[in-house]
């Protein structure tokens, strides 16, 4: 497996790959690695002949007060499951390599990111749309695969692509999951066990969610409640819990009737902790099994 510290390294490989007939697939990250990501490289090389993936914590894309400090760092951990995952190439510049002195250039975004975590984190998206272009001009033709844990950026980057017309394809993967349910996150390491416990509350609000609109529930309303009760329950805090378009991310009002498909989103604090998760009912299948839900 090869490694990369300069954004030029990273060029030249992706060109080098498509020279010799090989589809180049990206997977973005900011270390930490678990299972959830492992599992795009898995689809990356499914999908594509050579696999590159990025290390690199943001900080554009942190605000103040945020984690940026203490999101953790474990590079070596990071390349060695790489290698045992099957990439190619690892990418992990330092910060001064993706925002050289003079940088001044960002990208700005629309709609899309307004709502969700777009109202409680007003610089976050700008600066994800403006690295991941960075990664994406560097990369060029290529498979880009996104978790679907992170659904507003994967639409935001979805958005982005299409806007700048650049050779990518997005594909956005299932979240993976613990055994419990709770949505594979770098950031559940902050959790304490008792906070670990808590925390499922969030796949089991969804399922519950999931579950009602399979037997026919349309009204918003009837779907949000006992969510946002059950969260309420745990929670130290809740940003939101919302109904949205799938698409274009528009929030449902609760006295909303909902169509064949609607995005659950939500987006809590358990301590300290700000952990996101959602699903696509009409469309994902409920995150733990209705008899783990039962016995909750």
């Amino acid at each position: 497996m090869e490694f990369w510290r300069h954004p030029g390294d990273l060029r030249v490989a992706c060109d080098r790959a498509r020279a010799a007939g090989r589809r180049v697939g990206l997977i973005l990250t900011m270390g930490a690695l678990h299972a959830g990501h492992l599992a795009l490289i898995a689809e990356a090389r499914r999908r594509t002949d050579f696999v590159a993936v990025t290390v690199f914590v943001n900080p554009t894309q942190f605000g103040a007060g945020e984690d940026l400090a203490r999101y953790p760092r474990t590079l070596e951990r990071d390349l060695a499951a790489c290698a045992e995952a099957g990439a190619d190439g690892v990418f992990a510049p330092d910060v001064a390599a993706m925002y050289p002195p003079g940088d001044e250039t960002r990208v700005r975004v629309g709609a899309t990111a307004g709502p969700l975590c777009g109202v409680y984190r007003p610089v976050h998206f700008e600066g994800v749309a403006t690295v991941v272009t960075k990664f994406l001009s560097l990369a060029g033709p290529c498979v880009a695969i996104f978790g679907r844990k992170d659904y507003q950026q994967l639409q935001v980057i979805r958005r982005l692509v299409a806007d700048l017309f650049l050779p990518v394809e997005v594909v956005g993967a299932t979240t993976v999951r613990e055994p419990d349910g709770l949505a594979m996150s770098s950031r559940n390491a902050y959790l304490s066990p008792e906070q670990r416990s808590a925390a499922r509350a969030i796949p089991l609000a969804l399922a519950g969610a999931c579950r009602a609109f399979a037997r026919g529930e349309r009204r918003a309303s009837a779907l949000l409640e006992p969510a946002r009760a059950r969260l309420a329950a745990v929670a130290t805090s809740i940003d939101y819990v919302d109904l949205a378009d799938p698409e274009s991310l528009a929030i449902w009002s609760d006295a909303a009737a909902i169509g064949d498909r609607a995005l659950l989103a939500v987006a809590v604090r358990v301590g300290t902790t700000r952990l996101i998760d959602n699903v696509v009912l009409g469309e994902d299948a409920p995150p733990v099994a209705e008899s783990t839900e039962e016995a909750s």
